[in-house]
Formats: structure tokens, sequence, C-alpha cells
């Protein structure tokens, strides 16, 4: 009976922690939608602003704009580390930190000094414990971010690139996060920020000539910081969905194999309880058949 006992503990365990994970799947699943949503919604702006800043630069062949400048010079390099604030996502944080930490062994190997910007609570935790210093840190919006989130790390790093070495500037800006492919494949993707590679148009198309005003370089001073914040906004909507798909499929898994686990828990209460009435039984016709023989004598 003890035996017993413990089996349907453990099934009564099991079973609330499949209630749990069950409902974060759900809460996933329904995330997961609004942010597929919110990429497709800032897609059309990031493309409108990549198509007038391609424009400006083609017919302007003489502009010239310090966030468009390479700087060989610089030794520093920033690596902007887009991970989450929340857990129960698998591999997720992982295989991100992983990447990262490639990145600035790379960057180490070209003799360049990597300065770590991580995003997401479970980045900047696991630097704080390895007492790595880092530039900056932003926390509390990874699940749901907002252009105003985009818009503060993007003044950072704009700010920090204009700056030189002496002044504790970087040379360029690459970002790590993970890409939202489909609901089971996340990739991790690196892109540099900065300096700017303006995407060129598809061949045979020719790049709309505009006016802007007052000038075109007051008009590139306006786009350019728009353009990297909605670089960064779209790689945090990115790393949101691909979090909450990974999410989903991690809670998907644990509910499963605690349903597995409560069917093992089953049979065997069942071979316990049987193995006990079979016992009683036994004990009973043993009973029984004592009391004959001592009644027959």
């Amino acid at each position: 009976m003890a035996q017993i006992r413990q089996l349907r503990q453990r099934i009564r365990s099991v079973s609330s922690t499949a209630k749990i994970t069950r409902a974060q799947e759900m809460i996933a699943t329904s995330r997961i939608v609004k942010a597929q949503q919110a990429v497709t919604a800032s897609k059309p702006y990031s493309d409108q602003i990549t198509r007038a800043l391609t424009a400006l630069v083609s017919h302007h062949v003489g502009i010239d704009h310090p966030l468009l400048t390479e700087q060989p010079q610089a030794r520093r390099s920033a690596v902007l580390i887009i991970s989450s604030d929340e857990g129960f996502a698998g591999a997720y944080n992982a295989n991100l930190i992983r990447e990262a930490e490639s990145v600035i062994a790379s960057l180490r190997e070209q003799g360049r000094e990597p300065v770590p910007y991580v995003v997401g609570t479970k980045g900047i935790t696991w630097y704080r414990f390895r007492d790595r210093e880092l530039a900056a840190e932003w926390r509390g919006f990874s699940s749901r971010p907002s252009f105003a989130d985009a818009e503060g790390i993007g003044r950072r790093l704009v700010d920090d690139f204009v700056k030189t070495d002496e002044e504790g500037g970087v040379g360029e800006i690459l970002v790590v996060y993970t890409e939202f492919v489909s609901m089971l494949t996340q990739q991790v993707q690196v892109r540099r920020l900065l300096p700017l590679e303006i995407e060129e148009e598809e061949r045979g198309q020719v790049p709309p000539s505009y006016e802007f005003e007052p000038t075109p370089q007051a008009a590139l001073d306006l786009l350019l910081p728009n353009y990297v914040e909605s670089r960064i906004f779209h790689m945090l909507l990115q790393a949101a969905a691909a979090f909450h798909a990974a999410k989903r499929r991690a809670m998907k898994s644990a509910t499963d194999n605690a349903n597995e686990l409560i069917e093992v828990y089953t049979r065997e209460m069942n071979q316990a309880r049987q193995a006990a009435i079979t016992q009683e039984i036994s004990e009973i016709v043993g009973g029984a058949d004592a009391l004959a023989d001592s009644g027959g004598e």
C-alpha cells in the first residue's frame, strides 16, 4: 500500500506540472501570432526607409555621413546580444550566447576589442555571473518590444559609434539575435549594423529619384538614425517571435513527457494494486483452507 500511495502522489505531482506546461504552451501560442503580426506590420516602414536611403545615396554620390564611413583605425567593436527576459524556452538563450561568444572570440583573433551590449535578463545574468563587463544593458521588454525600446538602444549605439577610441567609442556594431523562420525553426543570426550597408535594389530596377528638403545631407542626418532604430526594432520583434516559438515547442515537449510519465506511473500503480489484490486473495484462500483443515480434524 505504501508503494501505491507514493505512485499516486507522483501522478498528482506530474499532473500538476503538466497543467502548468500546457498553460504556458497555450500562452506562447497566442503570443506567437501577435509577434508575427508585429513583424509583418513593421516591415513596410523598414522597406520604405531602406528604399529612401538607397535612393539618396545612389543619386548623390558625393554625400557623406559618419554612419556610412568605415573606421579601420578603430580597435573596439560593439556586439549587441538580444536575449530574453524569461526562460522555459529550451536552448534558445544557450544557442544565442554560444554564437555571441563565437563572434567575440573571432573579433579577438582579428586584434579587435569586443564590447558587449546585452538585451534581456538571461543574457545579462549570464555575463554578470562570469564577471564580464557590459557597456550597456536593457531588460523587461524582450517578449513585447516597442519602438521606444529600439529607439533607446539605437541612440546609445549611434552615440558610441561616432565617438573616438579615446572617448570610449566603437568602430563597428554587430548584432546577434534569433530570427523566426517557422514554428519549428529559429536561427541565430549575426548582422553588422554599423557602418551601414545600404541594401541594393533588385537588378534592373533604378532607385527612385526623390527631392529631399531642405538638403540631401540634412535628410540623411534625420533618416540614418531612424534607419538604425527601425532595424533594431525589426530584430527585437524577430527575437520575440522566435522566443515564443521556442517556448511553445519546449513546453509542448515538457507536456508530452509529463503525460508519458503519468502513463508509466499509472501502469506501475495498477500492477502494484493487482499484486496487492492477488496477495490478499491468496491470504484469504490460505486462511480459509487452514480453517477447513482445522475443522476437519
